[in-house]
């Protein structure tokens, strides 16, 4: 709860940044899978037998956390505070990389020569690449799950221009009544969500057992870590130790701040083509991953073990949603301050059955694969060149991590901070796919 709190904190104030300095599109901030793996390569390194993997579920489903639990049933020790301020020190080196990608306009460059032979793989492989953990949360329970699914999608889809007669809004001028946006697609992530947390409470309240945990999962107590904490806490930096920079740290850092900087262009990109709007300038770019830098930065100085990037999952459901708006986004960026200095508010946020955010993450997710698809129409893709770029980025993005996950012993330079620089990064499918496609595009002749 804790680490929770920390978290939706810096989150908050990036998101607050984010809207009104940064990029200035209604993105909200959130620790991103590009941290997750870097955070679990170092912490697997410094302590293999105290780390415990904790899922820091916020108000966006898919983000899980690598860290060292602070929580009752983990009782921190010498080696697992060290372990934490490492990879918070790895956080605060990444906060640090943003800034100089961002302040030198690398982030801007890099965006405008992503043609469409880049965008396609790597947003397809963003939504592809959250498909093991969307597994994973609805295989607690499958019914749930498919629920929410078939409720979101029928909202959003079928019913999408259904405009209810009770919700109308008065015109500026002349007095008359204009119908309502369509309110079934505009609330079609919140009804649904609402709807099966209702029903799983219901279910929970009538001792009907309907969720099913593994032993891994059951050993994490929820209950215990958010029922001992404080009501009030103001999160200040150094309050768990000051982060920890050393050559591991830094190496981590780097691979983090460029796996989380392209993930964010792409969710730049994702936003602006979900919501109909020109293609984002490549000095907004450059601001939107300054603010995400000092996000990161206030994040390390926090003791979180990760930063902050822009939401893939938000995006996607601003576009199922036709909701974009920077005042809503600030509203939730103010009530992620108000619940991270409340550790037992946000510790409730963790009751939120894993079922729900796998349907949310199937959902969510399916449209960031469709938006990178539908980029295929401005390039020739009966090319033999095009077919081989896209074919290949997108299968060794996939094949890598694999590969690495069951065998990573076999990557080992001799050096240690190399070894988990080159691991960090090759862990992680949308650094491969865009790595890839932007070279192969810039390289080969056709």
């Amino acid at each position: 709860s804790e680490l929770l709190a920390r978290s939706l904190f810096a989150c908050g104030i990036s998101t607050v940044l984010q809207t009104s300095l940064g990029s200035r599109l209604p993105l909200v901030q959130i620790p991103s899978f590009e941290y997750l793996v870097p955070a679990m390569v170092l912490s697997s390194h410094l302590s293999p037998v105290y780390t415990c993997i904790t899922s820091l579920q916020n108000s966006l489903p898919g983000t899980a956390m690598a860290s060292t639990c602070p929580a009752p049933h983990c009782a921190i020790t010498g080696s697992r505070v060290a372990s934490l301020r490492e990879v918070s020190g790895a956080v605060l080196v990444s906060g640090l990389v943003q800034l100089v990608l961002g302040v030198s306009g690398m982030c801007g460059w890099a965006a405008r020569h992503c043609g469409p032979m880049v965008l396609a793989p790597s947003l397809s492989i963003i939504g592809l690449s959250a498909y093991k953990e969307a597994a994973f949360f609805c295989s607690t329970n499958w019914g749930i799950a498919l629920l929410l699914v078939l409720l979101a999608v029928t909202f959003s889809q079928h019913l999408g221009s259904c405009r209810l007669p009770f919700c109308a809004w008065p015109q500026a001028q002349g007095g008359s009544m204009e119908p309502s946006v369509p309110t079934l697609r505009t609330f079609s992530v919140l009804l649904p969500f609402a709807g099966v947390c209702i029903v799983c409470a219901i279910l929970s309240h009538l001792h009907i057992p309907w969720e099913s945990l593994d032993l891994a999962v059951a050993q994490l107590s929820w209950a215990n870590s958010t029922f001992r904490a404080p009501w009030l806490r103001i999160p200040y930096a150094g309050e768990w130790g000051w982060p920890l920079l050393t050559p591991r740290a830094l190496a981590v850092g780097i691979a983090m701040a460029i796996g989380c900087s392209m993930n964010s262009v792409g969710c730049y990109v994702l936003c602006g083509r979900l919501l109909q709007a020109p293609r984002l300038a490549p000095h907004a770019c450059n601001r939107g991953l300054c603010t995400e830098g000092l996000g990161s930065l206030l994040a390390g100085l926090l003791g979180t073990p990760g930063g902050t990037a822009a939401s893939i999952a938000n995006a996607c459901a601003t576009g199922l949603t036709q909701a974009g708006s920077r005042p809503s986004v600030q509203v939730s960026a103010l009530a992620c301050v108000v619940l991270g200095m409340s550790p037992r508010l946000a510790g409730l946020l963790t009751r939120i059955p894993l079922a729900v955010h796998g349907g949310v993450l199937c959902v969510t997710y399916a449209v960031a694969v469709g938006t990178g698809i539908s980029y295929f129409q401005y390039a020739d893709i009966d090319s033999g060149r095009n077919i081989f770029i896209v074919g290949f980025a997108m299968f060794m993005a996939l094949l890598v991590p694999r590969w690495l996950g069951a065998a990573p012993a076999h990557l080992a330079t001799g050096w240690v901070p190399l070894d988990l620089l080159f691991l960090s990064l090759l862990m992680v499918p949308v650094f491969l796919t865009g790595f890839l496609s932007f070279f192969l595009e810039n390289t080969v002749s056709g």
